[in-house]
């Protein structure tokens, strides 16, 4: 026994030695370049953890300066991320990390819409954080480390780099759902949301583990060289994570979470979730299934990319369908936000089946049009609520134009955009969606473009719904705000860029590619 011990020892011994003569030959793994082109991702967990610390030494009302912290912190990695960005504007991708992860034009804009959008939480949050009572100084280090997640997902080269970037985003986020202690349905809501997020965990796991089983590889790349569609092992992995993905991004049937979600978080975190976790979750799909081309499963003339259309006819369907019953603003904008995931799932199957060149920059272009109309949509949402009261019932938005019409005309643009009425932003992502789907395959998702124009008109009857309760609805009862710069600082700024990018699109759509 003590023989075949040391026989065995000594084979892992020169194993040992043969693996690392190899590592040694393949030369340093991690370079200077690769921390420079990390810079963003390392500011927002540096953020983090400064943030998380800090919370031991600032109380009460002190906290406030946590959130200049966020602020500047976002600042500084959306800046890192731009110069960045414009660095990749004549340069191939540089590969970090072993090929875990990429930087490229793609993963610095998906940054900075991260950075903006987690910026604007950060201010709109200490607003409401007063005046509903529910501070804690833990939120805005989970704020940074969700987004710290996001950056990760954009930069993501490796099925195992997507996996943990969705986990560093998912466990801030189901924590943040429940920041308001107190309150029951937030905590019923971060059960839900946890739970149902642990079960698309495990699809994303197990569809990994099946990809890597029938490819030998996690790798994107690897994994688009190495595809074999008569694989059955191939083919349920890639199912697996088309379930996943669709989780997280509450495609119809995996929407459940996400009204009850958005109705019991507080209205920042709502916010946040509608707007830049969704944004994350599709940086990650975009890898995915562009590396994967479209003609892998055999569903039709398009391949597994017929399962993706008609998740997204059933998702922005449904999610208008449901969203047409909605008493409740909250609950209206979880669904409005379920459909505009089928209207982005519609350029996603338009870009498996053309030129990612062609296709991805419209959805750039849409995500960031829809990420900025939501944000302001429910930063007027949180303008509007007072102690105690948060008004979220469409019959307490009687009148507002009479008694605040800043904020009615604020929320009327919102709305008119997020329907795709012009001059709005939202026209112009929905065209170039559209346009981008029409001309995909031969013109074979022709009848998915004509349910998503069907859909865009259904829509904006709940959408004008509510510009005609605070236009031609006498008050209720009144409304009194309390004074916040920082709110109606985000309320202008997501105004005016919904009209300037609606009115004026070319600078944007140049730096989106298109």
């Amino acid at each position: 026994m003590i023989a075949n011990l040391t026989s065995a020892f000594a084979s892992l011994a020169a194993a040992g030695a043969a693996t690392g003569e190899k590592a040694a030959n393949m030369g340093p793994r991690v370079t200077k370049a690769d921390f420079l082109y990390q810079m963003p991702l390392l500011i927002l967990v540096a953020l983090g953890l400064v943030l998380i610390l800090a919370e031991s030494f600032v109380k009460g009302r002190n906290r406030g300066f946590l959130m200049k912290i966020t602020v500047a912190g976002c600042v500084a990695a959306g800046i890192a991320a731009a110069v960045l960005f414009n660095k990749f504007e004549d340069a191939n991708p540089a590969y970090l990390m072993g090929h875990m992860l990429v930087a490229d034009q793609f993963a610095m804009f998906f940054i900075i819409l991260s950075c903006v959008a987690t910026a604007f939480t950060a201010l709109v949050s200490d607003h409401h954080q007063r005046e509903h009572e529910w501070q804690n100084g833990e939120y805005y280090g989970l704020l940074a480390l969700a987004t710290a997640g996001m950056a990760m997902l954009a930069m993501a080269a490796d099925l195992v780099t997507i996996f943990i970037g969705i986990e560093t985003m998912s466990l801030a986020v189901y924590v943040l759902v429940a920041s308001r202690w107190r309150s029951r349905k937030g905590a019923e809501a971060a059960i839900k949301y946890f739970l149902m997020g642990a079960f698309s965990t495990a699809f994303l796991l197990y569809g990994i583990a099946l990809v890597y089983g029938a490819t030998g590889a996690t790798n994107l790349h690897a994994i688009g060289q190495r595809l074999d569609p008569s694989s059955p092992l191939l083919l349920t992995g890639v199912l697996m994570m088309v379930i996943a993905i669709a989780f997280k991004v509450a495609a119809v049937p995996f929407h459940m979470w996400a009204p009850d979600a958005y109705e019991g978080a507080p209205t920042p975190v709502s916010g946040f979730m509608a707007s830049a976790v969704k944004a994350g979750a599709f940086a990650a799909a975009l890898r995915i299934f562009d590396s994967l081309g479209g003609d892998i499963l055999p569903f039709g003339t398009l391949g597994w990319a017929g399962i993706l259309a008609v998740i997204a006819a059933a998702t922005m369907t449904i999610g208008n369908i449901a969203a047409l019953r909605q008493e409740n603003i909250k609950r209206m904008l979880a669904y409005s936000s379920v459909s505009h995931a089928g209207v982005v799932l519609v350029g996603v199957v338009a870009m498996t089946l053309t030129s990612t060149d062609a296709t991805r920059p419209a959805i750039m272009f849409y995500l960031a049009a829809y990420t900025i109309t939501t944000l302001g949509a429910f930063a007027v949402v949180t303008w509007i609520g007072t102690r105690g009261k948060e008004r979220v019932n469409l019959d307490e938005w009687s009148g507002l134009a009479q008694t605040h019409p800043g904020s009615a005309l604020a929320m009327a643009v919102f709305m008119l955009s997020l329907g795709g009425i012009p001059p709005t932003v939202g026209f112009i992502g929905k065209f170039y969606i559209f346009k981008s789907a029409m001309g995909a395959y031969d013109s074979q998702l022709l009848w998915l473009v004509l349910i998503g124009v069907l859909n865009s008109a259904i829509s904006i009857f709940y959408y004008l719904r509510v510009v005609t309760t605070m236009y031609f609805k006498p008050p209720v009862e009144e409304i009194k705000v309390s004074k916040s710069s920082a709110v109606m600082f985000v309320i202008i700024a997501c105004a005016i860029a919904v009209m300037v990018m609606g009115i004026l699109p070319g600078w944007f759509l140049g730096k989106a590619g298109l």
